[in-house]
């Protein structure tokens, strides 16, 4: 005897080779043995044999006409085999009931199950609503069919035309579309981007790296909705100074300015004028708002997305040719010691003359010249005054540094400068450590030092940047606190973010606080917005730290991709590197350091050639390999180099782009020792791999 049973939601055959109370011992067409319970038994039969009886059933089953059988069916429930007979008629043997079983089975949408055996016919109007959906599904299977044989042969379909870079970053899975895209790159086998890319869906790799950064971080757009700044106060006085800046020639978020007044008995005023925002902004205002959501300006080569709207900028940035609110801190030095006898700090109005540019001046502002006296430029008495004061505070900063047990500052290799047009790019260097950087570097070093300490006096919490070792030969750890604490790298007792209010959170939170003791004195405890232990001021700390990370991450990437553009726009084949660790190299004429595999073991600073074997725009990716050694440094430089810089060119891989340098000078102390994978310092020889619209800043 054969058996056609239900086993765990499908129907199979076998023969019966035994039966023990309800239960029968069934052996399959493969051989397989199975317990079976009578109840789970649809059909006993004689003949066919079991495998014989399936092939027929399946034959059958193809050929029963569901609307006829469903017609043929009554509204109540029913057995099978009733159905079977009306249908079949004097032919419904054991093949024709297999069938009947399978075909019902297999279509849920004319029939639903009740029980074993059992079923009963859908609702008119519910199969109606369910063929209409099948035939739906199926007309939609036809067009993805179709779509995706267009994407595979390179053609972008019209209903996927403008959709490229949102199925890129943030796609509907669920949609026609994503899945169109997702089967013709996976028969492809090719990535879903390179896919976009080859049928023009998206113009270039540029736009989808872009596209998503924004789409994770701007998913609202980046423009700004419309708020104006607060009128600033009646009583801010007018200082009797004129002043002048220092930076690049496309920069404008322009927000530092120095002035120089010569007194008597040998003696010089210098002025450190911030832009003051603060004067206009309130915490918790529109404005505010707007800043702390985005927490910094974005840099990248060829953009920036800004962190104030442009007319606040245009209100606070310290444009030259009119008086612009300011946070200036005054320092009175002795000219010939170069000591400082006393500072001040005031909130005031001040005249800015002249806005000067690197790009202009930094072939005739040179030791040679200053020490010459020679030269002709705006300001120039003015810049000779700060150069030794910038040589002094230097100099107290590597003394400070040695008491910590750190080296002192090694100046190295070129900044860079990104020049980009559509999708050209120009990278030229700028070497390091110029007077112009040096002045502007220890300044700004000067006012975040000297604010930190000003506000610790009134005791008003403030955001420090604090670098420690704790005693040991290991990496210092940098971290961002709301108390004062030494950074060792920089070589002073505290450091407190101050010098970039238009650009970055914290600057303008410690900008709040900086005015609450110039304005109260020994109340602005009690005045300021932030008070001592602020759960507030903790939260701005820690979401600065997790944003400024990622803007970084983005601005190295974009980079790292226009390094590659550069080699392959440039057609390079063959490049001069140096070694920097194991096998990681440094280009000498692009800001990249890259893996090279099989490099082999050579000391550092060793000067390599390398070919250029490939380069991806899509995944940012390169690939070189040795030719030959050009030359390499004697032994003695190579164990002094890896001494002063603590290896840190195996950390400018994680750090090579901080786009917020404030300077050469920190950027070279943050990075004498920083923390391995802290993605916030930046390296000392990681080059100035931002955009000319901006300068360094830390």
């Amino acid at each position: 005897m054969n058996v056609f049973f239900e086993e765990s939601g499908s129907f199979k055959a076998g023969s019966v080779l035994s039966k023990q109370g309800d239960a029968f011992q069934v052996e399959l067409p493969g051989g397989r043995r199975a317990k079976v319970r009578a109840k789970d038994v649809l059909i006993e039969f004689e003949k066919p044999a079991a495998g014989e009886l399936m092939q027929e059933a399946d034959a059958i089953a193809q050929d029963i006409d569901l609307d006829f059988l469903w017609e043929c069916a009554p509204d109540e429930e029913f057995p099978f085999a009733t159905l079977g007979a009306d249908y079949f008629g004097d032919k419904f043997g054991p093949a024709e009931r297999a069938a009947l079983v399978l075909r019902m089975h297999g279509a849920p949408v004319y029939f639903r199950r009740k029980g074993r055996g059992q079923y009963q016919r859908a609702p008119q109007e519910q199969l109606q609503m369910a063929l209409a959906s099948l035939e739906r599904k199926r007309q939609q299977a036809l067009v993805q069919q179709g779509w995706e044989e267009e994407l595979k042969s390179g053609t972008l379909p019209e209903a996927l035309k403008g959709k490229a870079i949102g199925l890129l970053t943030k796609p509907d899975k669920n949609s026609i579309e994503y899945k169109v895209l997702e089967a013709a790159a996976a028969t492809r086998g090719i990535l879903q981007a390179r896919l976009m890319l080859e049928c023009g869906g998206i113009a270039s790799p540029r736009q989808l790296h872009e596209a998503k950064f924004l789409s994770e971080f701007f998913p609202h757009g980046i423009g700004f909705p419309s708020v104006q700044p607060a009128p600033l106060p009646d009583d801010l006085p007018e200082a009797d100074v004129e002043a002048f800046s220092i930076d690049d020639v496309t920069t404008t978020e322009i927000d530092d300015a120095f002035s120089v007044q010569d007194l008597a008995d040998g003696r010089v005023r210098i002025g450190i004028h911030i832009a003051a925002p603060a004067l206009g902004i309130s915490r918790g205002d529109a404005i505010d708002a707007i800043a702390r959501s985005r927490l910094s300006t974005v840099y990248m080569p060829g953009d920036k997305i800004t962190m104030l709207p442009d007319n606040v900028v245009d209100a606070f940035t310290l444009a030259e040719g009119g008086l612009r609110p300011a946070l200036s801190l005054y320092i009175i030095v002795n000219r010939e010691t170069q000591e400082i006898v006393v500072t001040e700090t005031r909130a005031e109005r001040v005249f800015v003359k002249h806005n000067l540019r690197h790009n202009h001046l930094d072939e005739h502002v040179t030791e040679e010249s200053l020490a010459a006296g020679t030269g002709d430029y705006p300001h120039r008495e003015d810049i000779a005054i700060l150069w030794p004061l910038a040589q002094s505070l230097s100099e107290k900063r590597q003394q400070a540094r040695a008491t910590y047990g750190l080296k002192r500052e090694v100046q190295r290799n070129n900044d860079f400068n990104f020049y980009v047009d559509g999708e050209h790019i120009t990278i030229t260097p700028r070497r390091r450590g110029s007077p112009l950087d040096l002045i502007v570097a220890e300044l700004a070093i000067l006012v975040n030092s000297s604010w930190g300490a000003f506000l610790n006096d009134h005791g008003v919490p403030g955001i420090y940047r604090a670098q420690r070792g704790f005693g040991g030969p290991g990496p210092k750890r940098t971290r961002m606190q709301t108390t004062p604490a030494p950074h060792e790298g920089l070589g002073v007792a505290q450091y407190a973010w101050s010098t970039s209010p238009l650009r970055r959170y914290v600057d303008l939170v410690n900008q709040w606080q900086l005015l609450a003791c110039v304005q109260h004195g020994v109340t602005a405890k009690l005045a300021a917005p932030f008070k001592p232990k602020d759960a507030d001021l903790f939260a701005v700390v820690r979401g600065f730290d997790d944003t400024y990370s990622a803007y970084v991450d983005h601005q190295r990437r974009m980079e790292y991709f226009w390094c590659l553009r550069w080699l392959k726009q440039e057609n390079k084949r063959q490049v001069p590197a140096s070694v920097v660790k194991d096998d990681l190299v440094r280009f000498e004429e692009i800001p990249l350091l890259l893996h090279v595999i099989g490099l082999g073991v050579h000391q550092r600073g060793t000067r390599v050639m390398l070919e250029v074997v490939s380069i991806d725009e899509l995944t940012v990716e390169a690939s070189c390999r040795l030719l030959h050694v050009i030359d390499a440094p004697p032994a003695s430089a190579d164990e002094d180099e890896s001494e002063n810089e603590n290896d840190e060119g195996a950390e400018e891989i994680v750090d090579a782009a901080d786009l917020f340098a404030e300077s050469e000078a920190e950027a070279q102390a943050e990075a004498s020792s920083p923390e391995q994978g802290d993605p916030s310092e930046p390296s000392a020889q990681a080059g100035d791999t931002q955009e000319s619209t901006e300068p360094k800043r830390l």
